[in-house]
């Protein structure tokens, strides 16, 4: 199942998108049950999922059979937000995590023996199809970071790796919009990190339980069409389950916490001249089995 959170008529709703169509969740619920148990945002649903979950394979099966209707619409009809459109806490974000990135922001010597940690405020999140600002008065050398990001489902803390996976509630694409003049400039990466706009999420949530491995995923991302970066995630230093072992190592992971797990080589900083963004480029990351996010520098 692909979660989404989405505008439609200027109501924000939770859906599953099937195909080009958007099923709205609650309008599903009442129709089907004539209930109203399933929450209506989306951490709430990712929060109490196993509770919900027999009702939501029942609409899921409903839908791919429904007509566009009172509970279903076209994607043309609505408009995209972040599949969590405000996250309660900043995103946890890994730095450095394919080996090829580290060395072409450096050298071999910065490919990091422990996972790297810096966060993105909540307030940068922005959705599929929306603009991301240039901050052309604070920045000149912003860039773009394509990634898959790991949202959690069941509260953790001080797990072990084996146990991991078994709190993922499922996977979305991440843009970890950078400046990179910023980041220079402050040492620490949040102010860089943080401008408004700049983590593009979404579209979608892909559910765990439709993705066998995430650690063999192909990942790419591609500027005004043409492909910057191209990787697998089988390339990762510390897979997901490593990832989420370590930051629960006495640090409590909650529902709808989402961690970006790290990009691949092909930044723009890491071209010689670097090639940073401009207003009117447009980037598409794509991960194989979750989907394409778009956005246009405005």
């Amino acid at each position: 199942m692909k979660f989404v959170t989405v505008s439609y008529k200027e109501r924000v709703l939770i859906g599953m998108l099937i195909d080009n169509r958007i099923v709205d969740i609650c309008k599903a619920e009442e129709k089907l049950f004539h209930t109203s148990e399933i929450p209506c945002s989306m951490i709430e649903l990712v929060e109490h999922y196993d509770e919900i979950s027999e009702k939501l394979a029942a609409i899921h099966m409903w839908g791919q059979e429904a007509p566009k209707g009172e509970a279903v619409y076209s994607v043309e009809e609505i408009k995209w937000l972040a599949p969590i459109p405000r996250p309660r806490k900043n995103i946890f974000c890994v730095g450095k995590n394919y080996a090829d990135h580290a060395i072409e922001m450096g050298s071999a010597a910065d490919i990091p023996a422990h996972l790297m940690l810096f966060s993105k405020a909540p307030t940068s999140v922005t959705g599929h199809e929306e603009d991301v600002l240039a901050h052309q008065q604070v920045t000149t050398e912003l860039d773009y970071e394509g990634e898959l990001a790991v949202i959690i489902g069941k509260t953790c803390k001080n797990i072990k790796e084996e146990e991991a996976m078994d709190h993922v509630f499922g996977y979305t694409l991440i843009n970890d919009v950078t400046a990179r003049d910023l980041q220079e400039r402050h040492k620490q990466f949040l102010l860089g990190k943080s401008l408004d706009t700049s983590c593009p999420m979404g579209p979608a949530i892909v559910h765990q339980s439709a993705i066998e491995n995430p650690g063999s995923l192909q990942i790419e991302t591609r500027v005004n069409g043409e492909v910057r970066q191209k990787g697998n995630t089988e390339q990762f230093i510390f897979g997901v389950a490593n990832i989420i072992a370590t930051i629960a190592k006495g640090t409590t992971l909650e529902p709808g916490d989402i961690i970006a797990t790290g990009t691949p080589a092909g930044v723009g900083k890491g071209f010689n001249p670097p090639r940073f963004l401009k207003p009117g480029d447009i980037m598409e990351v794509t991960i194989e089995e979750i989907g394409t996010l778009r956005n246009t520098v405005k």
